[in-house]
């Protein structure tokens, strides 16, 4: 959990470990100590009197300028609101002994910040991305935590495994290592879910030199970060230092979204995550706001931070085109559609589009050039109006089934069965995609209906 600290695994790294050091201050640190009479209770009150899912039809924005870890997230979250209660009320209900966790504050360039610490007591066993799989599946997590924490093991596991080219069950984590992650990837799990928030992370900055993992000396940032982090803006942060961890970058590679520019939010409240290290330019802290975006302002073309991206194809087979859309949509674009056109001489064609983050443009644009018969792509930038959407996971006959959940500007909800899942149930069971996709529909409305 120590931000900027070393890896050390066994098999692929994850997270960070501690030292036997840990107790204390990380050099130069300057910690807080609260004026008599106050304490983290009273000094930062919570969200816990309007109840769980109080961030419904919100947005958490991650404003990073010195990077992330899994600690400063679960951190930034309980100095935000959340009450440390719904953290440590978790991770009882997961089968791992042998540690103890506490909140604490430190300051940073006077800005008084939440810690959030985890001190292994016993020799763990070796736990594999299996094992911690099932750890969580088969704890007393509710149906929420559980699924927010097993995507966010599966996004690591996978970044892990294209590294390391071995399969994603296969990756094998630090006992140390494995404690830390599974504490942090819970815990941010439970206040994501307290919340009931849809996630934005501001460009994260990556770091600079190498840093020590059990396979040897790594380049920074390390790759599972980067893996972890395909389709989000990133920039040269200028130090020698671990900005964003495998555990950090797992995290909001899974459950944000990016956001290339400060979003037009109407801020309600504001928390401070502290990092170990400090830092020679900056503050080791990780700012979270809660707030409700604006829509009564359209980007402008100077702010956007969509392209759409699109070429004409008139010597392309269907099958061609298909395959494009697919890659496309593989590698990061937000939507990829086709539209019949008519180009000189009569020709019939297609004009093959896709829509992309800034970051991703020259991404999105290569694909085009080389899975097409086009000679040339044009692009042009565009804003875009959202409407709040968030993923809820409801129990049904036919397993477990994402909904995704928009709030529409006049109040009334849209839901949608993600239909991956649908489909996957329907060729499991035999049953009819439209039988599962009303069950899960029945099943959500179920669950909140009293809301």
């Amino acid at each position: 959990m120590a931000h900027g600290g070393f890896h050390d695994s066994d098999h692929c790294h994850l997270g960070h470990s501690h030292g036997p050091d840990d107790h204390a201050h990380a050099a130069n640190e300057k910690p807080h100590h609260p004026h008599p009479g106050t304490s983290l209770q009273s000094a930062r009150p919570e969200l816990a009197e309007r109840g769980e899912q109080s961030g419904r039809g919100k947005h958490l924005f991650f404003d990073a300028p010195s990077g992330l870890a899994g600690d400063m997230i679960v951190a930034a979250l309980v100095d935000l609101g959340v009450p440390p209660s719904v953290v440590t009320d978790a991770l009882a209900k997961v089968d791992v002994r042998g540690y103890h966790v506490h909140f604490g504050s430190r300051e940073r360039s006077g800005i008084v910040a939440t810690s959030f610490d985890v001190h292994v007591e016993d020799e763990q066993p070796p736990r594999s991305f299996a094992t911690i799989r099932a750890l969580i599946e088969t704890s007393s997590l509710d149906l929420g935590i559980r699924n927010r924490a097993i995507n966010i093991f599966t996004h690591l596991a996978h970044a892990e495994a294209r590294v390391h080219r071995i399969e994603f069950s296969h990756v094998h984590f630090h006992e140390v290592g494995a404690v830390d992650s599974i504490v942090d990837i819970v815990g941010a799990s439970a206040a994501f879910e307290f919340l009931g928030a849809d996630v934005l992370v501001s460009p994260l900055p990556m770091g600079r030199g190498f840093t020590k993992a059990a396979h040897g000396t790594l380049p920074l940032p390390a790759p599972a970060t980067v893996e972890s982090l395909r389709g989000f803006p990133t920039y040269d942060g200028g130090l020698p230092f671990e900005f964003v961890t495998p555990t950090g970058a797992a995290i909001v590679g899974s459950v944000a979204r990016p956001s290339a520019t400060w979003p037009s939010l109407v801020t309600e409240r504001t928390g401070f995550g502290a990092g170990t290290a400090t830092l020679e330019d900056r503050p080791n802290v990780l700012r979270v706001l809660l707030g409700t975006l604006t829509t009564t302002r359209i980007q402008s073309s100077s702010e956007a931070s969509f392209a759409i991206v699109e070429a004409n194809l008139d010597d392309a087979t269907g099958e061609n085109i298909g395959h494009a859309m697919n890659v496309l949509l593989r590698e990061g674009a937000l939507d990829a559609w086709a539209t019949p056109i008519t180009m000189k001489k009569g020709r019939p064609a297609v004009t093959l589009s896709a829509l992309t983050e800034l970051a991703g443009l020259d991404r999105i644009q290569r694909i085009l050039l080389r899975e097409t018969t086009t000679l040339g792509v044009r692009y042009f930038l565009v804003g875009r109006m959202e409407l709040s959407r968030r993923i809820e996971t409801v129990h049904t006959e036919y397993g477990d089934i994402p909904i995704k959940v928009a709030e529409t500007l006049d109040g009334p909800i849209r839901i949608k069965p993600e239909y991956d899942f649908c489909a996957e149930a329907s060729s499991r069971s035999g049953a009819p995609l439209e039988t599962i996709r009303q069950a899960a529909e029945q099943a959500w409305r179920a669950k909140n209906v009293s809301r």
